[in-house]
C-alpha cells in the first residue's frame, strides 16, 4: 500500500473513531433519561435528585472542558482523546455497579470527566486532519453521529431498561469504549499538537473550575439562600477569570477570541442559548409520557426518538450545505424553526395526543439539525489552527453549560410546582403545569437566540 493510500485510510479510520465516540457519548446521557423513573423507584429518590443523575455528568463536562482543551493543544489531541476513552470506560463500569442513587450521581460525575477528555479533542482532531473545503462535511458527519446516538438512545434505552435493566446501558457503553480504544492505539499513528511551547495556566484553570462549579450547582438549587450565594460567587469568579486571562501570557482561554472575534463570540452564545432551550426536552417528556400518559419505557422511547432522528438527517445536509451557503442563515433559520416546536410543547395537557407531541418533536428536531452543524462550522472556521483545541473545547463548554442550565431550569420548575417528592398520580397535574412553564421559558430563550446567530460570517 502506498503512503497516500495509507494516509487516506487513516483519515477514514479517524473519522470512524470520532463518529463512534460521538455516537455513544450522547447515547449514554439520553438513554439514562428514559431509565430515570425505574432508577428512581429502585433507589427511592425524588424528581429533583433524579435530575442530578443527568446534571452531574453535565457539570463535570462543563467544568473540565476548557482546561482539558488547552492541555490537548499542548500535550497532544490524540493522547487526550485516547485517555478520555479509557477513563470513560472505567467510569461506566463504576456506574453499572452503583448501589445507591447518590453513588450513581457521583459515578456519573466521573463519567462526565471522561466525556470532557474525549470532547475536548475529537472535533479538533477531525478539523486538523481534513482540508478546509471538507470541513463542513466532516463536522456535519460528526454532528449527525451525535444525533444518531440521541435517536437510538430512547429506543435502545427503553428496550434495555425494560428487558435487561438500567445497568445494562453502562455495560454496553463500556464494551464500545474498549473497541474505540483498540482502534485508536492500533490505527491512528498521527498526533496533533499546535501549542506545545505554551505554559499551562494553573491559576486561571483553578479559578475557572471553582467558579463554574459554584455557578452551575448554585443555579440548579435556586431559590434557596445558599444557592443564591453560590450563584453570585460563581458569576464573580468568572468575572475575575476574564481579567486574569486578559493579563496572562499563556491563558487557558484566550479572551481575544471573544473580544476581537465577533463571529466566535456570537456563535458560542447562540450555541449556549440553543442547548439551554432544548436539552431538557427529553428529560421532561420522558417523565410526562411515563407518569401522565402511562407509557412503558420502550413506548416512551419510540416517541422521543422523533426529535433526534430528524436532527441526524438534517445535520448531515446542513453541514454539507454550510460549505456552499453562508452558515449564519442556516443557523438562524434553524433556531427560528425550533421556536415553533417549543411553543407547541408549552401547551401540553393530560389529554394531549401522541400525534401532537410527535409533530412538535419533529419540528424541533428539524430546526435543531439545521442549526448545529453550520453553527459549529462558523466557530471552528473563525479561528487560527493553533486555537482549534481551545475553540472546540469552548463551543463544547457552551453546549454543555447550556445543557446544564436547561436541566437546572427544568429542575427548578419541578421543585416549585411538585416539591421534593416522587411524581405520582396525585401530583402529576402539578408536574404538567411545571412542564408548561419549562417549555414557555425555553421558547423565549430560543427566540432570543435567533438574533445572536445572524452575525456576518467570513471564514479564515
Amino acid at each position: 500500500m502506498d503512503p497516500k493510500s495509507e494516509y487516506k485510510m487513516n483519515k477514514s479510520v479517524l473519522l470512524a473513531v470520532t463518529m463512534t465516540s460521538n455516537f455513544f457519548n450522547p447515547l449514554m446521557g439520553a438513554a439514562v433519561n428514559v431509565a430515570l423513573p425505574i432508577i428512581g423507584h429502585e433507589f427511592t429518590i425524588d424528581a429533583v435528585a433524579l435530575s442530578w443523575i443527568s446534571m452531574a455528568y453535565l457539570l463535570a463536562s462543563a467544568v473540565f472542558l476548557v482546561p482539558l482543551g488547552k492541555i490537548a493543544d499542548m500535550w497532544g489531541r490524540k493522547k487526550m482523546f485516547l485517555l478520555g476513552n479509557i477513563f470513560f470506560l472505567f467510569a461506566s463500569l463504576i456506574c453499572a455497579f452503583s448501589f445507591s442513587g447518590y453513588f450513581l450521581i457521583s459515578s456519573r460525575f466521573l463519567q462526565g470527566i471522561g466525556s470532557a477528555m474525549m470532547t475536548s479533542a475529537s472535533m479538533a482532531i477531525v478539523i486538523s486532519a481534513f482540508p478546509p473545503q471538507e470541513r463542513g462535511k466532516v463536522i456535519g458527519l460528526n454532528v449527525s453521529a451525535v444525533y444518531l446516538g440521541l435517536s437510538a438512545a430512547p429506543v435502545l434505552g427503553g428496550f434495555l431498561t425494560q428487558y435487561l435493566g438500567w445497568r445494562s446501558l453502562f455495560f454496553i457503553n463500556s464494551a464500545i469504549s474498549l473497541i474505540v480504544i483498540y482502534a485508536i492505539i492500533t490505527k491512528i499513528r498521527a498526533e496533533w499538537t499546535e501549542a506545545e511551547d505554551d505554559k499551562f495556566d494553573w491559576l486561571g484553570s483553578i479559578v475557572y473550575m471553582l467558579s463554574m462549579t459554584a455557578l452551575m450547582y448554585g443555579f440548579s438549587q435556586l431559590p434557596t439562600a445558599l444557592a443564591i450565594i453560590l450563584t453570585l460567587a460563581g458569576i464573580s469568579g468568572l468575572t475575575g477569570f476574564v481579567f486574569l486571562e486578559i493579563k496572562s501570557p499563556f491563558p487557558v482561554l484566550n479572551m481575544k477570541l471573544f473580544f476581537q472575534n465577533k463571529i466566535f463570540a456570537s456563535s458560542n452564545l447562540s450555541a449556549f442559548i440553543n442547548y439551554a432551550a432544548t436539552f431538557a426536552v427529553s428529560f421532561v417528556l420522558s417523565l410526562y409520557l411515563q407518569y401522565a400518559k402511562h407509557l412503558s419505557p420502550k413506548d416512551a422511547g419510540l416517541v422521543l426518538m422523533t426529535q433526534p432522528v430528524l436532527m441526524a438527517g438534517v445535520a448531515i445536509f446542513s453541514g454539507r450545505l454550510s460549505d456552499r451557503v453562508n452558515p449564519r442563515w442556516l443557523a438562524s433559520s434553524g433556531m427560528a424553526i425550533g421556536v415553533i416546536g417549543l411553543l407547541m410543547l408549552s401547551f401540553l395537557g393530560m389529554d394531549t395526543s401522541r400525534v401532537y407531541i410527535i409533530s412538535a418533536l419533529a419540528i424541533l428536531g428539524f430546526g435543531f439539525g439545521l442549526f448545529s452543524s453550520p453553527n459549529t462550522n462558523m466557530i471552528m472556521s473563525s479561528v487560527d489552527k493553533k486555537y482549534y483545541g481551545v475553540a472546540n473545547a469552548t463551543v463544547s463548554t457552551m453546549r454543555t453549560t447550556g445543557m446544564m442550565f436547561s436541566m437546572a431550569i427544568a429542575s427548578l420548575a419541578v421543585h416549585i410546582y411538585v416539591g421534593k417528592q416522587p411524581i405520582n398520580d396525585s401530583n402529576v397535574v402539578s408536574f404538567i403545569h411545571s412542564s408548561n412553564m419549562i417549555f414557555f421559558v425555553f421558547t423565549v430563550l430560543c427566540l432570543i437566540g435567533v438574533f445572536f446567530s445572524k452575525q456576518k460570517f467570513t471564514p479564515k
